[in-house]
């Protein structure tokens, strides 16, 4: 009886956990068909998708290989750049039938990563077909250049643990480390001291690599300058060009103890990406040397060709198109790189990019930040500059960063009747429109790249100001606002945006509003934004793990809602916070605010993205959606508006399934910092980065950074603001991590 029981209950078990699964699938599959168009087949087929199975979640063609193999033979395994999911064909029925069985919610570990394996099938697979592009003029890879006797005998001849800078000038850098033989390349002034040679010169044990150089025409005279990089995983260097007047024309560089991938841009924005394995040359001339500017991103792997592809020559495999992709994991690097000092002014073709013929060999120093406004053209301004433009450049990248509607939000929208009419002003990327489909939900948004987005996604949405929606007064039911009012730099304009949502409400009708909070710190329980800032390791925490895990900071879910007159008479102005001669101050992300406005950095390495953010996407935890947008252009300084650099990640919203994903962000853990949830709807909403020389192998050569201008709001200060609004109520108010959030009533006629 005991053993029946026992059966029964272990059946039950097995039940549920196959029900979850099959969730799970369905989930999987409805959010590949939603983002990448990717339809599930009805009925059995030898071909299959691989949720979560992809190189943009880590998983290695070899690891996943291995276990599709386990189940037959296979016939194809297409892994995308950057998807969270793989295509497999087999041979037969049969084996596809197997895997769909054996291997759907299945964990598969690949290093110290886990992902969950969900499996659907399809009616077929196409593979686009590899291209190869050509590599940049000038440009030469020479495999195996040096033997592996010669590439231990050339890292033996570097003592890193030498200190006495005067002979090698060894130096420490942000991202790697350094040595200078012959002469010092000097970052202050992206320059060499010609007329002070160092003591060491290029090591002897050199001299027969850089003599087989001479004799197969790669250089014409030996080098007389060497400089010495030492890049762990995870490390790189920021895209350059080596400066003019510094150096001749051939710049000769060995790879030795691992591979990488070095990446070429234009400037017209053409972009190669050149895989250099260990103990290979390259050999800079011309175009590739003087014009095109070489960086590697910050990674610790690469996607890099599993076999060795047959390009016709002067080409390389587009990896960008390529399927037959693996992960390579980045290992200790040295490059060395040959040089020859110049004594006369550059004449080369490319005086766009040449400092002797007028062109800046070093950025020039950022602008000063901007100053608070002081008028409504002032604020116009600051808003267009520094929360509008951001938005259109970033426009795909920030959609990526958000995912789940956050708790609270979606309690709201659920609490409205069927057929309601809803206007969210500031919509973003439209996560809230499709969170209650018995509601007409229509967004408004500032930025047209993000209402592009909308309508991908298959929302209702138009390009709009928050002062200005061209909505019949009286015709919604609802309004949200959502992370927007706080991008509006005057307190005028902010009142005027709470009114603009009063306009557009029915009598009776309600509108909720979030704003990012002074007080990061409430009732003793710090926000996520701040509690993230001491993670040991934060490079290895996905962009979803910094967002909210479940709504307000009650303990045990209870409300956060207070009468709104116990908030409204506890706003003080915030007094000795720092104000620097009226200019707005940079923030530091996940630190505790010193003054109410501020300038917010977005700090986007190239490569996968990190979120470092603040208070976002808020619900359960998604580890798998964080992966990165591309994006264009390669340079970026402290404050105003430019371009964005190209990343090598995940596009679009189909970064990521489920929970239960891996963490991590892909094949890269480069970070971006990210401000809150904040979306261009607003007048003010969307603030933009700025753009600065890039500097030859310089590491004060920034990854973009984007500055927003945000005021945040202190407590009771939301509430003050609405209530100098006629004919309507602030029906609640609470903290929710970090936001401060009101729910207003219209009133009745």
């Amino acid at each position: 009886m005991e053993a029946s029981v026992g059966n029964n209950m272990e059946a039950v078990r097995r039940s549920k956990e196959d029900r979850k699964v099959l969730r799970k699938q369905l989930k999987a599959s409805h959010t590949l068909l939603k983002h990448d168009g990717i339809s599930a087949a009805q009925q059995p087929t030898k071909s299959l998708v691989v949720a979560n199975g992809g190189l943009g979640n880590r998983v290695s063609r070899e690891e996943l290989s291995a276990a599709l193999n386990e189940m037959g033979e296979l016939e194809t395994l297409i892994m995308h750049p950057h998807k969270p999911y793989a295509f497999v064909t087999y041979r037969s029925e049969e084996s596809a039938r197997k895997a769909h069985t054996h291997l759907n919610g299945e964990k598969l570990q690949c290093g110290e990563n886990s992902v969950t394996l969900y499996l659907s099938y399809v009616d077929s697979v196409t593979c686009q077909e590899e291209v190869s592009v050509p590599l940049p003029d000038g440009l030469v890879l020479v495999e195996d250049f040096v033997s592996p006797e010669e590439e231990a005998l050339l890292l033996a001849a570097v003592d890193w643990s030498s200190t006495n800078d005067d002979v090698t000038a060894q130096k420490a850098l942000k991202h790697r480390r350094v040595k200078h033989y012959g002469f010092e390349f000097r970052y202050d002034n992206n320059n060499v001291d010609k007329d002070k040679p160092l003591a060491a010169g290029i090591p002897q044990e050199c001299l027969p690599v850089l003599e087989r150089c001479v004799k197969n025409k790669h250089v014409d005279i030996l080098p007389d300058q060497l400089t010495v990089n030492q890049y762990e995983s995870g490390q790189g260097i920021p895209p350059h060009v080596d400066t003019h007047s510094a150096f001749e024309d051939a710049i000769l560089s060995l790879s030795l103890g691992a591979k990488t991938v070095m990446e070429f841009r234009h400037p017209d924005g053409r972009f190669v990406a050149v895989v250099l394995p260990e103990r290979s040359l390259l050999v800079m001339k011309g175009e590739s040397r003087y014009l095109w500017t070489h960086g590697i991103t910050p990674r610790k792997f690469d996607m890099v060709p599993a076999c060795d592809p047959q390009s016709p020559a002067h080409t390389t495999p587009d990896l960008s198109t390529y399927s037959n992709l693996t992960l390579s994991k980045r290992d200790t690097r040295t490059s060395f790189t040959f040089r020859k000092i110049r004594h006369e002014p550059c004449g080369c073709a490319f005086p766009s990019a040449c400092d002797s013929q007028g062109a800046p060999s070093a950025p020039s120093p950022p602008p000063p930040p901007p100053s608070l406004p002081c008028c409504h053209a002032d604020a116009a301004l600051l808003e267009e500059e520094y929360v509008h433009r951001v938005y259109d450049a970033i426009a795909s990248h920030f959609s990526s960063t958000r995912h789940s509607p956050w708790p609270r939000v979606c309690h709201f929208l659920l609490s409205l009747p069927a057929g309601s009419v809803l206007a969210d002003v500031g919509c973003g990327n439209g996560k809230y429109l499709g969170v209650n489909p018995e509601v007409a939900a229509v967004g408004c948004d500032r930025s047209s790249a993000l209402v592009h987005i909308c309508a991908e996604r298959g929302f209702q949405a138009f390009v709009s100001d928050a002062l200005s929606v061209p909505l019949r007064t009286a015709s919604c039911d609802a309004c949200i606002s959502i992370a927007v009012i706080h991008h509006f730099s005057t307190q005028e304009r902010r009142l005027a945006a709470v009114r603009e949502l009063v306009r557009l409400l029915k009598p009776g009708g309600r509108a909720l509003i979030y704003v990012w909070a002074f007080e990061q710190e409430y009732n003793k329980q710090r926000s996520k934004y701040l509690k993230d800032q001491n993670k040991k390791h934060p490079e290895n925490h996905s962009a979803t793990e910094n967002t909210q895990t479940g709504g307000s900071q009650e303990p045990h879910g209870t409300s956060s809602i207070h009468p709104s007159r116990h908030l409204e008479d506890t706003y003080r102005p915030v007094e000795n916070i720092d104000v620097t001669d009226g200019k707005l101050s940079v923030h530091t992300n996940r630190t505790a605010f010193n003054t109410q406005d501020l300038l917010v950095p977005w700090h986007l390495k190239e490569g996968k993205k990190r979120a470092e953010e603040e208070p976002r996407d808020g619900g359960k935890k998604d580890k798998g959606k964080e992966k990165s947008q591309k994006s264009s252009g390669n340079t970026c300084s402290a404050y105003s508006s430019s371009s964005i650099a190209k990343l090598d990640c995940n596009p679009g919203p189909s970064a990521g399934f489920l929970s239960d994903m891996c963490s991590g962000s892909g094949p890269d853990t480069s970070d971006a910092t990210h401000s809150p949830d904040s979306k261009p709807g607003a007048s003010g909403d969307t603030s933009q980065t700025s753009s600065s020389a890039l500097k030859s192998e310089s590491e004060s050569s920034p990854a973009p950074v984007f500055h927003r201008y945000y005021h945040v709001f202190q407590q009771g200060e939301l509430e003050q603001l609405c209530g100098q609004e006629a004919g309507v109520k602030v029906q609640s108010s609470y903290h929710d991590q970090g936001n401060w959030c009101v729910i207003l009533v219209k009133d009745l006629l």
